[in-house]
């Protein structure tokens, strides 16, 4: 499945259009990531922790959107839009939401 931020594929024409698809996913970070993280604020660098949080919770929220994609018989997901949201008290949880539109290819 093609997946792209552009809204059209090189070199391929859109057929038909199935329709807006969506992807979600929340994760919670737990205590110890926090600890290590907020140690990592202090002395500066990256958090790897909370980065490894966040890949996982976008690679979860774009393979979920393909999958409806390919429940609504579509070839590619054009127009692709992430966005990242923290939660919960204290920011213990990311969301991450993809969303792009559903594609025929010819």
């Amino acid at each position: 499945m093609i997946v792209t931020t552009t809204p059209s594929v090189e070199g391929k024409k859109i057929t038909e259009y199935r329709g807006i698809v969506t992807g979600e996913a929340i994760l919670g970070v737990n205590v110890v990531k926090d600890f290590f993280s907020g140690i990592t604020d202090i002395v500066g660098g990256r958090s790897s922790s909370y980065e490894g949080e966040l890949t996982k919770a976008r690679e979860t929220a774009l393979s979920e959107m393909q999958d409806r994609a390919r429940d609504m018989g579509a070839d590619a997901v054009v127009g692709v839009d992430l966005d990242y949201e923290v939660l919960g008290s204290g920011g213990s949880m990311i969301m991450v939401s993809a969303s792009g539109t559903a594609v025929k290819l010819g």
